[in-house]
C-alpha cells in the first residue's frame, strides 16, 4: 500500500470512532488543540520562519509571503477560531426534515458526517488548523496536503494538533498529514475513491483548475476571487472611499479583496481622482480604462486581461461605466462568482444589483472583505465555495456534513 493510501486508510478507520462521539467529546479534543497551540507557539513560529526565509530566497511574491506568515496574533486568531467552532451547535444528528407516510412509515432526514475530508492547499498554514477544527467538529477525519512552501509550518502545526488530541476522545489518527512535497501525492489523493469522501482545494486558479479537472473523488470548488466594487452615482463619497480602501488595501493576498473598481460616469469626475490619489498614497498601482486615464493622467492604461485578473497584489483595475446596467454586465462577464459590492444610497439600484449579480456573496454599502467564515459567525471556515451544488459561500460546519434517511416502521411491506 502506498504512503498516501496508508494515511487515508488510517483516517478512514479513525472516522468510524469520531462519527459516534458526542458534541461534548469532540469539544474536548478541540480544546486540547487550542491549548496546545498556545503552548507550542514559539516552536510553530520558528518553523514558519524557516518557510518564510526559503520563500524570500526563492523570490516569493509579497502577497504570498503574507499568506504564509504566522505571527503570535495569527496563532491567537487560530485559537479564537477553534473556540468559536466549539461554541457552535453540532450539526451531526440534527433532524432536518420529518414526515409520516400514509402507510405509517416515519421518515427522518438526519445530518451525518462526510467521513474523510481531503484538503489540498497552498501557502496557507492557517488552513491546517481551520480544516482540523471544522472537520473534527463535523465528525469527519481530515487528510491534509499543504503546499511545499509551508511544509515546515504545517508539519509543526500537525504535530501540535496531534499532541493536543492526545488523551481526548478524538483519536489522533483522525488527523493525517501528507508529509512530502512530491506532486504525485496530490494526484494520488485526487483518485482515492473509497478512502476520501470529499476533496476541497484552496489556492490559486491553477491549483483549483488542476484539482477540478483531475479528481475522481467529489470536489467542492473554492473561489478565485475577482471581486468588484461598484460606486453608483448616488453613493456617498466618504463612505465609498472608506469601503474601497478597506476592500482593496486591508490585505492584498486574499480572495475577498477587491480587484476591480467600477465607477458611475456621473460621480467619476468629482470622486475618482481623489480616490486614486488615496490608493497611490498606499502604494496601489491603478490600471484604468480610457475615461479613467483621461481623468487622472499618468496612470497605467488597463489591458483586456486586467479585467479578468485576480491580482492578489497592490494593483487595482478601474473602469468608468455609463450606468448600473453596464456595471452589472461587466461583473457578469469578468466576475468569478465570489463577492461583489455596490455602494449607493439608492435602494432601488441596490436591490437590482443584489438580485441580478450572481455571486456567492453580494453586498450593499459594505466591504467585500467580510466574505469570511469568521466574520459571518461560522468560526473558522474551510473555504469559500463559488460553485452552486451542495455548498456556496463560506463553508462552516453544516456544509461539511451530508445526510441520510432514517425510516422507522411497524412491519410495513411494499405491495
Amino acid at each position: 500500500m502506498s504512503y498516501v493510501k496508508e494515511l487515508a486508510l488510517k483516517a478512514k478507520e479513525a472516522a468510524k470512532t469520531l462519527s459516534l462521539l458526542s458534541s461534548e467529546e469532540k469539544n474536548q479534543g478541540l480544546l486540547g488543540i487550542a491549548r496546545q497551540l498556545l503552548m507550542d507557539a514559539e516552536d510553530i513560529l520558528r518553523a514558519n520562519e524557516m518557510d518564510l526565509t526559503k520563500g524570500e530566497q526563492e523570490g516569493m511574491q509579497p502577497s504570498l509571503l503574507d499568506r504564509l506568515a504566522l505571527t503570535p496574533a495569527r496563532i491567537g486568531d487560530m485559537v479564537e477560531g477553534i473556540r468559536q467552532v466549539m461554541d457552535l451547535d453540532d450539526p451531526v444528528g440534527r433532524v432536518m426534515e420529518s414526515r409520516v407516510l400514509p402507510n405509517g412509515l416515519a421518515i427522518d432526514k438526519v445530518r451525518v458526517p462526510m467521513g474523510v475530508l481531503g484538503m489540498i492547499y497552498e501557502a496557507r498554514p492557517n488552513v491546517t488548523v481551520d480544516a482540523c477544527a471544522l472537520g473534527l467538529k463535523a465528525g469527519s477525519s481530515v487528510l491534509l496536503r499543504g503546499g511545499s512552501s509551508a511544509l515546515n509550518s504545517n508539519r509543526a502545526l500537525v504535530q501540535t494538533i496531534k499532541k493536543g488530541l492526545s488523551g481526548t476522545p478524538i483519536p489522533e489518527e483522525a488527523v493525517q498529514f501528507v508529509d512530502t512535497d512530491e506532486r504525485g501525492a496530490v494526484d494520488e489523493m485526487l483518485r482515492l475513491n473509497g478512502f476520501l469522501d470529499l476533496i476541497i482545494p484552496r489556492g490559486g486558479a491553477g491549483l483549483i483548475r488542476r484539482v477540478v479537472e483531475t479528481a475522481t473523488v467529489p470536489v467542492i470548488e473554492t473561489g478565485v476571487g475577482n471581486c468588484h466594487l461598484y460606486v453608483d452615482q448616488d453613493a456617498r463619497g466618504t463612505m465609498a472611499l472608506d469601503i474601497l480602501l478597506n476592500a482593496k488595501c486591508q490585505r492584498y493576498g486574499v480572495c475577498n479583496a477587491a480587484e476591480t473598481l467600477l465607477v458611475h460616469r456621473a460621480i467619476a469626475p468629482s470622486w475618482l481622482p481623489g480616490a486614486i490619489k488615496e490608493l497611490a498614497d498606499r502604494g496601489v498601482e491603478v490600471r484604468g480604462c480610457p475615461a479613467t486615464v483621461q481623468l487622472v493622467p499618468g496612470i497605467k492604461p488597463a489591458e483586456e486581461s486586467d479585467w479578468a485578473t485576480e491580482f492578489l497584489a497592490p494593483i487595482l483595475a478601474v473602469k468608468v461605466v455609463e450606468d448600473l446596467n453596464e456595471a452589472i454586465l461587466h461583473i457578469q462577464k469578468y466576475g468569478t462568482g465570489h463577492s461583489e459590492s455596490i455602494i449607493t444610497d439608492n435602494v432601488g439600484a441596490a436591490e437590482e444589483f443584489l438580485k441580478r449579480v450572481d455571486a456567492a456573496a453580494v453586498y450593499h454599502n459594505a466591504s467585500t472583505r467580510f466574505t469570511d467564515g469568521f466574520q459571518f459567525g461560522f468560526g473558522a471556515e474551510i473555504g469559500i465555495s463559488t460553485q452552486k451544488l451542495h455548498a456556496r459561500g463560506p463553508m462552516g460546519l453544516a456544509e461539511l456534513t451530508s445526510y441520510k434517511y432514517v425510516i422507522r416502521g411497524t412491519g410495513q411491506i411494499r405491495l
